[in-house]
């Protein structure tokens, strides 16, 4: 059965990177301004927020009913993980959290071995990057350091790490690789699977560095090459440029974006600390605050657009009132949000996911068989499962099913697909699975 994909939050230490954690997930790992806070790499649950089925106005349910009949679906949608609210769902995915890396990590410095080690599974990594410049290559406290730095020395540990395992048995690769008469492919699938590259991956890796020249003939030079190609293939990246409210942040964004021209998509501005303070104070009621959203809204101002009770928020007294002001001046009025869900999003873009709504009910988009009354009102599109783009409804099938035989597939309107159809969104993201002879 496929696994679902592992997104590895890394940087130096002080990075903020636990911080940025905190406001993905319902976690809360240690954080401090000192270096390797944390020692052990976190597992946690992220939610990666994306428009839910329930919200597609085509949907027949989505018509506005007639008396007696059940309400739109995005009423009726709560899912079994996560949530949705207002037609935005939360769905969950693995995240991991790897102490800093220091510059040497590949050497072993400051534990780096193991911390490298620790992202042999992951899928995409998201740099948390102190666009503050008050923490140095170590994360101790400085000021007016260049945080563009940061972002060269930790591709190169990366790719050092790799590079170093590689050349420390290159030797006997070569010979097996003739002995064998195996294709570069094979030779170097099994080289890098310790890192869980597929054959896929190995595919494009090769496309990258574009050369035909036969893996014996391949000096130390072209080696190199293959490792930064397959780095940058099995591990695409996300540049958190964290800290933003810090009055030095500007002119090291500006100069990031200068030096990542290039590849600008996958730079995200956020405010780590700003998102964990708000969704701290909205489970507390002072502020009616969604999740990455935009706005904020305090007792004052519900009172003033007409909810007397000020939606039964508690009063604010100055210090908290001062700090929302100012973080809605440095932060959501400039930059629209915190940024933390779009990290997560930027990082689901570039692995090329697709949500897909398993139902078990294809006509009502419920849990339950067919049928009339209260199984038709009952909640829907109680699941959403992750897979990347180009699976099939096989691949989707395998994934929520295992080894069950499959007798036949359904999607929106009864319509029966194939398991070699490919999911998409709004193509075959709907499905309903028949289990048995077909």
């Amino acid at each position: 059965m496929p696994r679902d994909p592992l997104i590895a939050l890394v940087g130096k230490p002080s990075s903020g990177k636990s911080t940025t954690l905190n406001s993905l997930t319902d976690t809360t790992a240690k954080v401090g301004n000192f270096p390797f806070t944390t020692i052990d790499p976190n597992r946690a649950i992220g939610y990666l927020h994306i428009p839910c089925a329930c919200s597609r106005p085509a949907l027949p349910s989505n018509q506005p009913p007639a008396p007696g009949e059940p309400p739109p679906l995005q009423k009726r949608c709560r899912p079994n993980h996560g949530a949705c609210m207002s037609g935005t769902r939360s769905v969950p995915i693995e995240l991991l959290d790897v102490a800093g890396l220091v510059p040497g990590a590949h050497q072993g410095k400051g534990l780096g071995n193991k911390f490298l080690d620790d992202l042999r599974h992951a899928d995409a990594l998201i740099h948390v990057v102190d666009v503050s410049g008050t923490t140095d290559a170590e994360g101790k406290a400085t000021r007016g350091y260049d945080p563009s730095v940061d972002i060269v020395w930790l591709r190169s540990e990366i790719v050092s790490w790799v590079l170093r395992n590689l050349m420390t048995k290159w030797g006997g690769v070569k010979r097996r690789h003739i002995a064998v008469k195996a294709s570069a492919v094979e030779t170097l699938q099994g080289q890098f699977s310790g890192y869980g590259a597929t054959k896929a991956i190995v595919i494009r890796t090769l496309d990258r560095v574009n050369t035909k020249l036969p893996l014996q003939e391949w000096d130390d030079a072209m080696v190199e090459r293959v490792v930064n190609a397959f780095v940058d293939t099995k591990f695409p990246t996300v540049l958190a440029l964290n800290k933003i409210d810090h009055p030095d942040a500007d002119k090291n964004v500006a100069k990031i974006a200068r030096m990542e021209k290039a590849a600008a998509d996958r730079l995200v501005l956020c405010s780590a600390i700003s998102e964990v303070f708000l969704r701290r104070l909205a489970k507390q009621g002072y502020i009616r605050y969604q999740p990455g959203g935009e706005f904020v809204e305090t007792r004052e101002d519900l009172v003033a657009a007409g909810e007397r009770d000020g939606g039964g928020l508690k009063e604010l007294d100055d210090k908290l009132r001062t700090r929302i002001e100012n973080l809605r001046d440095l932060v959501l009025f400039r930059f629209g949000s915190t940024g933390v869900n779009q990290v997560l999003s930027r990082a689901a873009e570039m692995l090329g996911l697709v949500p897909v709504f398993p139902v078990r009910n294809i006509a009502t988009f419920g849990s339950g068989e067919a049928g009339t009354g209260a199984e038709s009102r009952a909640a829907v599109f109680r699941d959403c499962v992750l897979v990347r783009k180009g699976s099939t409804v096989g691949d989707v099938y395998r994934k929520v099913m295992g080894d069950a035989p499959l007798a036949f597939v359904e999607t929106v309107g009864g319509v029966r697909v194939g398991e070699e159809d490919e999911v998409g969104v709004g193509r075959n993201d709907i499905l309903s699975f028949k289990v048995g002879r077909a």
